[in-house]
């Protein structure tokens, strides 16, 4: 599962294209013009962006060099009406990971999209492990040993964000823009409930617990007390 950021300016184009991601297990955003397109991807993290080019207040190619010019490193695809050969140069050059022109065929969009995420993965492998913790990510699927565990969609993007991240530390902010919608009312006791839910899933009866709170920084998930 994947967070993305659609930008797209036609309204029903980018709920149609939400309803489809939603389909493959994404949890998706919307924006409708440029800045505030740029102004949610620098602010909160998203594995990948899908950017239109011709979108009001700033264009999707300014956007892009800005959106590059702070070090974000996430895969964009360009999905535009826009299909000349020097467009297309141009979109690459801005930094652009991928290059689609309408009409488009859904199917090939959905594949490109999970090879950009995969390429970007730090895992290449779609099977995420921790300890007796896997999680198939195609089919949403986590197991505690050979348990299948039933989670939310909040639970199951903290812990594949966690799992992808594993012995890494992060702040209760740093999840909520990581792993929560932008408009957002959660403050930093909901991720304390949701990593006590997780625990509650995942944890064994006389074991430590994997998910760990780390005093004054954060959160983490590691298996390496365990060995």
């Amino acid at each position: 599962m994947a967070k993305i950021l659609v930008v797209e300016d036609d309204r029903l184009v980018a709920e149609l294209l939400k309803d489809r991601l939603q389909l493959e297990h994404h949890k998706i955003e919307l924006a409708f013009n440029g800045q505030d397109a740029l102004d949610l991807a620098i602010s909160f993290h998203f594995d990948m962006l899908i950017l239109d080019l011709g979108l009001p207040e700033l264009d999707g190619i300014e956007v892009l060099k800005r959106y590059r010019g702070k070090g974000e490193t996430s895969p964009v695809l360009i999905l535009t009406g826009k299909n000349q050969t020097h467009q297309k140069e141009q979109g690459l050059d801005a930094g652009a990971d991928d290059y689609m022109t309408k009409p488009y065929d859904i199917r090939e969009l959905c594949a490109r999209v999970r090879a950009l995420l995969r390429r970007s993965s730090s895992s290449l492998s779609n099977v995420l492990k921790c300890g007796n913790i896997s999680m198939d990510t195609e089919r949403a699927e986590v197991k505690v040993g050979d348990n299948i565990v039933k989670l939310v969609q909040t639970e199951y993007l903290l812990l594949e964000f966690l799992m992808r991240n594993k012995g890494r530390v992060f702040s209760a902010d740093e999840l909520l823009r990581s792993c929560w919608d932008s408009d957002t009312e959660a403050t930093e006791g909901a991720v304390r409930t949701y990593v006590t839910r997780i625990r509650k899933k995942i944890d064994q009866d006389g074991s430590k617990s994997m998910l760990q709170s780390i005093y004054g920084l954060g959160y983490k998930l590691d298996d390496a007390d365990l060995v």
